[in-house]
């Protein structure tokens, strides 16, 4: 397993590229923007694209996504149903993706070449909000951040829901990575010791 880091987007979305190197499949977790370097970065891991994970459907998540379906069609999308929104308004900050657009949520699967990521649902950033794990490795979205989690203020978001769902995530067992949708990686184990929203969490 191999993961490839990028920033992307208008405030530097963390989008990860998680490539299993034997089977030469990838997937991009969270294109926010920029889909031509991040074409280019998966090009240049010689691995073929299989799935594009979302970890929520904000913008600064999803901005690159249909550049890069039209980049490689056939390729489907995943998104957990809660963060799609038919008002207007809301539509700003949760824009509508088009063509495969699939479902998939708590307990699901998604198979990248060998690999298997594993959806947890971890709503309160958004409704819909998904941590994904791969192995040791959780991409965290805006659920988890090092020394600080997401907001809650949009919609869709609430305070109680990202405490239950740090609550679970400081309950997995091991020094997982932590891979956060903005700023740096962390750890599970520093995390745990040192976040203070994590911390009350686990109270």
């Amino acid at each position: 397993m191999k993961i490839t880091t990028l920033q992307v987007g208008p405030i530097g979305t963390n989008c990860y590229i998680l490539c299993d190197e034997e089977a030469k499949a990838c997937a991009v977790v969270d294109p926010g923007g920029d889909a031509g370097r991040i074409a280019a970065a998966a090009a240049e891991t010689g691995c073929a694209p299989c799935a594009i994970l979302l970890t929520h459907g904000h913008y600064d998540h999803t901005g690159g996504v249909a550049e890069l379906q039209e980049k490689w069609p056939g390729v489907p999308v995943y998104l957990n149903r809660r963060d799609v929104y038919a008002d207007a308004y809301t539509r700003q900050l949760f824009p509508p993706l088009t063509g495969d657009v699939r479902d998939y949520d708590e307990g699901d699967t998604v198979a990248v070449g060998g690999l298997t990521v594993s959806v947890l649902a971890t709503p309160g950033h958004s409704e819909g909000s998904v941590t994904l794990r791969c192995g040791d490795t959780l991409f965290c979205g805006d659920t988890l951040f090092a020394g600080s989690c997401g907001r809650t203020d949009f919609p869709g978001g609430s305070m109680e829901k990202i405490m239950a769902s740090l609550r679970r995530l400081g309950q997995l067992e091991g020094d997982l990575q932590v891979l956060p949708g903005h700023m740096e990686p962390s750890t599970l184990d520093r995390e745990r010791r040192w976040n203070p929203y994590l911390l009350q969490a686990m109270r």
